[in-house]
């Protein structure tokens, strides 16, 4: 007699995408319910403009509903979660290109200093002293891929999605990031 290996039980999000996929809108009511307070929290830490970051929310929602059929979830190593995410940093990323296509600095402003970027704002209020200005000290893709593993609490997968490169590149640019950081701080 052959003993089968129960199968461990699907992750709730997991399960309700499913049926979110069969057009359960009760089951798209409890996901959102489940996962938007930590979505927000994710988007703002990357944008502080509460408008963007509604805009961004009510995209990643939609695009959750019409598309939940192409969920694979863990048969290929995903979840729900990190899913939902991709969807809404792709959407951020839309979204920051449509503001930079449309803006056009005032010709007063030419002259202007700028203002530090809010995540670099966000990132000098989380992390002072030494190891902060060690942080600012790193090339900008250095910084991103570090932010997005150590502050984010991000995979090396998920963030290969949110900055849409190869997942060896990121390992190869934490790594840099990380000696450098050393070298930084000794």
């Amino acid at each position: 007699m052959r003993l089968r290996k129960k199968r461990p039980p699907e992750p709730a999000e997991e399960h309700l995408l499913r049926l979110v996929a069969d057009g359960d809108r009760a089951a798209f009511d409890e996901l959102y319910r489940r996962t938007s307070p930590w979505l927000a929290v994710r988007l703002r830490r990357r944008c502080a403009d509460e408008q963007i970051v509604a805009e961004v929310m009510q995209e990643t929602y939609l695009a959750v509903w019409r598309a939940a059929g192409a969920f694979v979830g863990s048969a290929v190593g995903g979840s729900a979660a990190g899913w939902l995410w991709t969807i809404a940093a792709r959407r951020l990323v839309d979204a920051f290109r449509r503001r930079a296509h449309h803006a056009e600095p005032p010709v007063a402003a030419a002259g202007r200093v700028t203002a530090p970027a809010a995540e670099d704002e966000v990132l000098a209020a989380a992390v002072g002293g030494e190891v902060g200005d060690a942080l600012r000290t790193l090339a900008p893709e250095l910084r991103q891929v570090l932010q997005a593993l150590v502050l984010d609490g991000l995979s090396v997968r998920e963030t290969s999605v949110l900055l849409d490169l190869p997942e060896g590149t990121v390992k190869t640019r934490a790594r840099r990031a990380r000696i450098a950081m050393r070298r930084a701080l000794a």
